[in-house]
């Protein structure tokens, strides 16, 4: 069942990206072969100017390995994993670099940096996730929020992941998205609090004037397939069309997106916005194709 198809970097998000960057990006604890690797096809593609923190030596031998002569590139010497992140934090706190990338490091060690009220990398609105999935080079991107930040956001939270992911999504060119609030029903029901959940950010986005077309609560098929939709007789612009899908928590998110990943063999740019500057944060399982979109989704969302 697992899919054996190569992981794709979308060229459509890549195109976007490259008439912004390129633009300074620190590699967070970049010791490692994919990390290295990912940096190099991103200055390929002219998105990013690296500076990596992490061992000196360990960072110039795979360089070399990999045949990469990274002598113009900043290397901040920092052989322990732990205090990388403060480094690349403060970076980007003074201005130094537009986007930090994850290496080989724990994402609950990274974002602890990032999120020090003292570096005012947080601005007023709250940091959430944003998945763009994509299958083949040229597809129309899916987006999925939140899987990976915000376990179990409330109500409050998730009217923030919801305008993040809005201003991702014109970002990328989707004028006027269409977002489904999901739950395991389409129907409001007392037994299934995210379909309570759902109705009432449908009615705040509309009260707030939010510029997408937002419906919930919906359940997955009737989100994406209009076949489905129309078997069950649901009527709205959400139905089959969805362009993101707001889940109801952290487990919803990534078991969907991994899902595609490993089932589908989507190409999953995954990155952390609504902050002064966007986080990449990727999984240690990911490929260079991942990392490399993920990349290029941080450049699109400066």
């Amino acid at each position: 069942m697992l899919s054996k198809k190569k992981i794709i970097c979308p060229d459509n998000l890549l195109k976007i990206a490259k008439t912004i960057g390129p633009v300074k990006a620190v590699i967070v604890n970049a010791g490692r072969k994919v990390a290295i690797e990912s940096a190099r096809q991103a200055v390929d593609s002219n998105l990013i100017i690296p500076v990596f923190v992490g061992d000196r030596t360990v960072i110039e031998n795979i360089s070399k390995e990999i045949s990469w002569d990274i002598s113009k590139y900043e290397i901040i010497h920092e052989p322990i994993e732990n205090n990388t992140a403060p480094i690349a934090a403060k970076l980007a706190s003074e201005g130094k670099v537009k986007i930090i990338v994850k290496g080989h490091i724990h994402t609950d060690v990274l974002m602890k940096s990032v999120l020090k009220r003292d570096l005012n990398l947080i601005g007023k609105k709250r940091l959430s996730h944003v998945w763009h999935m994509t299958l083949e080079k040229n597809d129309k991107p899916f987006i999925i929020t939140d899987g990976a930040l915000n376990v179990l956001p409330k109500l409050e939270t998730k009217m923030h992941i919801l305008k993040n992911s809005v201003d991702f999504a014109k970002r990328i060119g989707i004028s006027k998205p269409k977002v489904s609030i999901l739950s395991a029903t389409e129907e409001v029901l007392e037994s299934v609090p995210s379909s309570i959940e759902a109705k009432e950010i449908t009615k705040r986005a509309r009260d707030e004037g939010i510029d997408a077309d937002v419906f919930g609560p919906m359940a997955f098929d009737n989100s994406v397939s209009e076949k489905a939709a129309e078997i069950k007789g649901i009527k709205n612009v959400v139905a089959g069309k969805t362009d993101i899908l707001i889940v109801p928590n952290v487990e919803a998110g990534n078991g969907l997106v991994k899902m595609m990943i490993f089932f589908m063999g989507a190409c999953a740019a995954g990155v952390v916005v609504g902050g002064k500057v966007p986080v990449v944060i990727t999984s240690r399982a990911d490929d260079t194709q991942a990392r490399l979109a993920s990349i290029a989704a941080a450049v699109v969302s400066l």
